[in-house]
């Protein structure tokens, strides 16, 4: 890991030295506005408390079971008075599925500490759907607040608008998912149809969309800000206690991307120099006209020359430490300030990770 993290730093000062000049990009609105007639609405909670009563007559619920179900569906009373159908609805399926009862007590905390308990049973064949659907909206959008991104796509990813009674948070949550994972395409997807095919979508949902749409599509594959956000993604993997494969070739992949990035800088800063200098010989010094290839010329002198300091190529990964230092204050000066921050947290934990899952 210590090797990880010398290689990565001197890619990173080398970054900071060839963009000193440099100002950051702003970010200009799209000014497009997405058209369209929404085609999604979530059925009224009258609906959903029928096919929850619906699917306890399929279990033959007993009289006392329908008294706690009618108390969940009350109106601006009781413990979920305020809750949204979807919330109904799991209490319901647990006054009578011991597994979803499991599900919605741990859905009701923080996460802990250790790994999660597999639930099968959610992606069984045989599970009515009206259950396992809604229970895996349930499940994943607590698995996202929980900043499990990878772990709620599974639960959420195959599921359709069509399936649960919760549409908006379907599509918000899938969102969520891909823009913290960095997939554009898919998020960009995901979004629009929250965006344009949602009829009366909740409001924090609309406008934390239309941010993340903006950021979206304004993000470059390998750009110094997707470096920076990946950097920022392994960091919160080896916070929830991954250390594995996946996070390992996560790593090599940052440690690429820098590489790539430094190399296209040398290059655009070799032909500004050489730019520069073609400038500089065309100009009033040039003799009139070239000397004839037969004569011989009149200059005179030992023709020594002065040595200079060249030839050790870009010497990255010799910089002094305090060179290196004052790079890494030129980060914080020139670039937004989450990037020193990301990095100096990121490879703090680097240094002191020793093993953890395979995430």
């Amino acid at each position: 890991m210590n090797g990880f993290y010398s290689t990565t730093i001197t890619r990173l000062v080398t970054i900071a030295l060839l963009f000193a000049a440099c100002a950051p990009a702003a970010r200009a609105a799209d000014p497009d506005v997405l058209e369209g007639v929404p085609t999604i609405k979530a059925p009224p909670a009258d609906e959903v408390k029928k096919q929850a009563f619906t699917w306890l007559e399929t279990r033959q619920a007993d009289e006392a079971t329908r008294a706690a179900a009618e108390a969940i569906w009350q109106k601006g009373a009781g413990p979920l008075a305020t809750a949204a159908p979807l919330d109904r609805l799991a209490a319901t399926f647990a006054l009578v599925e011991p597994q979803a009862k499991a599900l919605v007590d741990v859905c009701s905390h923080p996460r802990g500490k250790g790994l999660l308990a597999p639930q099968e049973w959610l992606t069984a064949a045989d599970a009515q759907p009206l259950l396992k659907n809604n229970m895996r909206l349930f499940f994943g959008r607590w698995l996202s607040q929980q900043r499990l991104y990878d772990e709620s796509l599974e639960q959420l990813k195959d599921l359709q608008p069509a399936d649960v009674v919760d549409p908006a948070a379907l599509l918000f949550y899938q969102s969520v998912a891909f823009h913290r994972l960095l997939n554009k395409t898919d998020g960009l997807k995901s979004i629009d149809r929250l965006l344009s095919e949602v009829a009366e979508g909740p409001p924090r949902y609309v406008t934390v969309a239309g941010l993340m749409r903006e950021d979206l599509k304004a993000l470059e594959d390998d750009s110094l800000d997707h470096i920076s956000r990946r950097m920022d993604d392994v960091q919160r993997r080896l916070g929830l206690g991954r250390a594995g494969e996946k996070v390992r070739k996560e790593e090599d992949g940052v440690v690429a991307s820098l590489d790539k990035l430094i190399e296209q800088m040398e290059e655009e800063e070799k032909k500004k120099q050489e730019q520069q200098k073609s400038g500089s010989s065309g100009g009033k010094n040039q003799p009139q006209q070239p000397m004839g290839d037969s004569r011989v010329a009149g200059a005179q002198g030992a023709g020594d020359t002065h040595k200079k300091p060249i030839g050790r190529g870009t010497g990255w990964g010799e910089l002094p430490a305090k060179q290196r230092e004052e790079a890494l204050q030129q980060v914080g000066k020139d670039f937004p300030s989450h990037y020193r921050d990301v990095i100096q947290a990121y490879f703090k934990k680097l240094a002191t990770e020793d093993g953890g899952g395979e995430r």
